[in-house]
């Protein structure tokens, strides 16, 4: 530990501070006694006094005695046995030793006169957080981390598995009912419309101004966009890499690594656009070929990232909606890292026993692009409000619960495990009406899957694993929230 570290450096002066005041509370003790011993010595002193004084007007008031003759003699008698001798010793009390600050000390010169002061008084500050609190502190700390930030198990009632399944239940009949297969349900003429908007609008922000007369407004946009965001790595066929694979319009997008629109699909389009390569998938092999030079704009490093980034998602935009010459719905671009898909080069599915990654590319050339998955996303957005806002409104109204305690926290073990059971519910629901729809036919069961609802009860289940693992250990994520929750409130105060 290094008492450069801040935290580090303040246990250490809380741990000398706290030495300082128990020696001072010692030394007080010690005063404290002495101060009660002079007390003591004081009230038998004028105890004595009193008797003395009770003894003189005795002795003067006996008729044999004359006030005139009261000489050193009689003094003696009158005195006799009645000394004081009761002297006070008051013990030597030594000064407390402090930690002296001038003003224009700095934090590194303060610490420095920590650590002199804890080695001049044998205070081990090589732990400073070991004795900073009492036993009863620890215990309580114990306590409470035990309760509110450890992994807890869920205490789900019926109540609590009849809201997640229904959520789930409701959320597989949209599914069935309104996204089926791409390009014929509801849902995904609903968001083909969103895409082709969303294009248009990205269009007119970089300077679009609209189709020309007779012309389709969506080709338009998107030819303005494939003319201004130029990359080195579009590809549309076999042709155009000397037929070192097979690729089609259909599946250039998901072939080509920089298409895909997610953290890979960044890394691959900065990579290709700085060293004039194009990177591509094509049997669970990854394949990088040359391209004729291209050069970013940008004077230095950074600027160069930048005007790539741009390039990467202007192209994306300019490919949501598929090309400017397709027909129909042309073809998109991927579902984020949907492209991974084609490493999976194993297995021997369907009447031609080919392989999933061939099955995977085979569905995407059918419309299961981005455009379709965030179609696929709305029932899984169903099922995670329905169960959020059930679970407040239980926790609120039958609970009886403050709403203070009515936020629904991932970390909050109930409602874990309700989104848990109403995603495995819309997950149940999606695979029953893949598998009676699809014929046996892998490509037509993936073509009707949520693959987003899949991802989603798969985190689920990986976190209630975990959480169910590591039972009773510190949750980070709760810790986290309690801290950024009394910044807030520090902040506000």
């Amino acid at each position: 530990m290094s008492k450069h570290d801040p935290h580090i450096g303040k246990a250490k002066a809380l741990k000398a501070q706290k030495h300082q005041v128990e020696k001072a509370s010692r030394h007080f003790s010690v005063v404290g006694e002495e101060v009660a011993n002079l007390s003591a010595n004081m009230e038998g002193n004028e105890s004595l006094l009193d008797d003395l004084i009770a003894d003189a007007e005795n002795m003067l008031a006996r008729p044999d005695i004359v006030v005139n003759n009261f000489d050193s003699e009689i003094s003696e008698q009158v005195f006799f046995g009645c000394q004081l001798e009761n002297d006070v010793a008051i013990s030597a009390i030594p000064e407390i030793e402090a930690i002296d600050l001038g003003d224009s000390d700095s934090w590194e010169l303060y610490l420095d006169k920590v650590e002199a002061y804890a080695l001049v008084n044998g205070v081990d500050i090589s732990n400073p957080y070991k004795g900073l609190m009492s036993q009863s502190q620890e215990l309580e700390l114990e306590r409470r981390i035990k309760e509110e930030f450890s992994y807890k198990s869920p205490s789900c009632d019926k109540y609590d598995y009849m809201i997640a399944g229904t959520a789930g239940l409701l959320a597989g009949i949209v599914d069935v009912l309104f996204v089926g297969v791409p390009g014929k349900g509801g849902l995904t003429s609903f968001t083909d419309d969103m895409a082709n908007k969303s294009v248009e609008r990205f269009a007119k922000i970089n300077g679009w101004k609209g189709p020309r007369e007779g012309k389709d407004s969506v080709a338009s946009a998107i030819g303005f966009l494939e003319r201004k965001y130029k990359v080195n790595y579009d590809h549309r066929h076999g042709g155009d890499v000397d037929g070192l694979f097979k690729m089609s319009t259909k599946n250039h997008h998901i072939k080509n690594l920089a298409h895909s629109p997610d953290l890979v699909g960044l890394f691959f389009s900065l990579l290709d656009q700085f060293t004039s390569t194009a990177h591509f998938v094509d049997e669970g092999r990854l394949i990088s070929i040359d391209t004729d030079t291209f050069e970013l704009k940008g004077g230095n490093f950074l600027a160069k990232v930048f005007s790539g980034f741009v390039n990467w998602l202007g192209h994306l935009f300019s490919d949501l909606a598929g090309s400017s010459g397709a027909i129909e719905r042309g073809s998109g671009i991927p579902i984020p890292f949907f492209s991974l898909l084609q490493f999976m080069d194993f297995g021997e599915f369907g009447q031609h026993k080919q392989t999933f990654a061939k099955v995977s590319v085979q569905v995407f050339e059918q419309g299961y692009d981005f455009r379709h998955g965030m179609a696929l996303s709305i029932p899984v957005l169903i099922a995670e409000l329905i169960t959020r806002i059930g679970w407040v409104a239980k926790r609120k109204f039958y609970h009886e619960e403050p709403w203070s305690n009515c936020l629904p926290s991932a970390s909050n073990p109930e409602l874990r495990r309700m989104l848990l059971v109403a995603h495995g519910s819309l997950c149940l629901v999606d695979a029953t009406d893949a598998t009676l729809k699809s014929g046996g036919d892998i490509i037509q069961f993936m073509l009707r899957s949520n693959i987003i609802a899949w991802a989603r009860f798969g985190t689920l289940a990986l976190k209630e694993l975990r959480c169910w693992y590591q039972q009773g250990s510190l949750d980070p994520d709760a810790v986290d929230e309690y801290i950024d929750a009394e910044l807030e409130r520090m902040l506000a105060a």
